[in-house]
């Protein structure tokens, strides 16, 4: 397994990313809509890995989903971590050690294409406040979102480390100690900070 991706939970999908842009450098290009959750993304290419906005931007479908009443409260008081998305070679195995569903998803992106996955854990209750969830993207490697071609101007060619706070032993049963670059704090459950490798060092958001 590897850090695919990281989740940041935003009220408004334009001001986050005008306020990523200014205040750290990250670029980032609109993804598409994801019309079964009500939600829609914007991406920050990194390469291999890249950041995610998603927002609930249909109000009736997003409050009728798991997915978009977390994505709610998460972003009730201003924008907010979320979640870390494990891509997994062998998400069969993962789902079924854990008792998950692996369920199909696809979203459309802006050029008429369209994006599929695997996917297993988002939505599922048992996936604890800053547990990750797993994908499989279908497809070769350029339909990744994070292999778009765009100049960041901080540099950041991908995800250093995420900070969680959670406990360990637990959540090393549910990763199955994947080894991935995360670090484990204690405290309040949940995402509390993510960094980025660039040619200057560090940058943590």
């Amino acid at each position: 397994m590897r850090i695919d991706h990281v989740v940041l939970a935003v009220r408004d999908l334009d001001e986050a990313a005008e306020r990523l842009g200014r205040e750290h450098g990250l670029a980032t290009v609109p993804g598409g809509v994801h019309p079964g959750w009500g939600t829609a993304n914007r991406v920050a290419p990194l390469g291999e890995s890249y950041v995610e906005l998603l927002a609930v931007v249909d109000a009736d479908v997003g409050r009728g989903t798991a997915l978009g009443r977390l994505l709610l409260a998460a972003s009730t008081n201003g924008d907010a971590w979320f979640a870390v998305c494990l891509a997994d070679d062998d998400i069969d195995a993962t789902a079924a050690r854990l008792g998950l569903e692996v369920e199909a998803g696809e979203r459309r992106r802006p050029d008429g294409g369209v994006l599929r996955w695997r996917g297993a854990g988002i939505e599922d209750p048992r996936r604890l406040p800053g547990f990750p969830f797993f994908i499989a993207w279908q497809g070769g490697p350029g339909e990744h979102p994070g292999a778009a071609t765009v100049a960041q101007p901080c540099g950041a060619t991908g995800v250093a480390w995420v900070e969680i706070a959670a406990d360990p032993v637990a959540f090393d049963a549910w990763t199955g100690d994947a080894g991935v670059p995360i670090r484990l704090v204690a405290g309040d459950p949940g995402v509390r900070r993510v960094a980025l490798a660039t040619p200057a060092g560090e940058l943590v958001l």
